[in-house]
């Protein structure tokens, strides 16, 4: 008896595929996950901020770190740091040498959390 529900089950899950199964096969629908996917989603100053700082260092792989310290930090005071280091041509790791600095400036009031009180 269980053997037989079972087939029922699986022969009527065959007939009625959901919507966005047959959706994903539509080349219409992958081009505009491609076109949304394209666009970008910045709601917040510090998202902007840090994708800045990214793109002065080159490192696109670490965005995320660098919105994450424009949230919780001075976005000017990083953004004067990320221009500074973006300046200097010998340096070859940029992202790293920025984070060096961040670090070994963090004692400045300057760097300090922000409060939004």
């Amino acid at each position: 008896m269980r053997d037989w529900r079972l087939a029922r089950y699986t022969a009527r899950m065959d007939r009625y595929v959901p919507l966005y199964m047959k959706k994903a096969t539509d080349d219409g629908y992958l081009l505009l996950l491609k076109t949304r996917k394209s666009k970008s989603r910045i709601y917040k100053s510090f998202q902007l901020t840090g994708l800045e700082i990214a793109e002065l260092l080159n490192d696109d792989i670490h965005k995320s770190l660098y919105i994450k310290l424009a949230k919780e930090h001075n976005p000017q005071a990083l953004l004067r740091l990320a221009k500074d280091v973006a300046s200097r041509r010998r340096v070859k790791n940029k992202g790293g040498y920025f984070m060096k600095l961040f670090h070994k400036d963090m004692q400045k009031k300057e760097f300090h959390k922000i409060s939004n009180s």
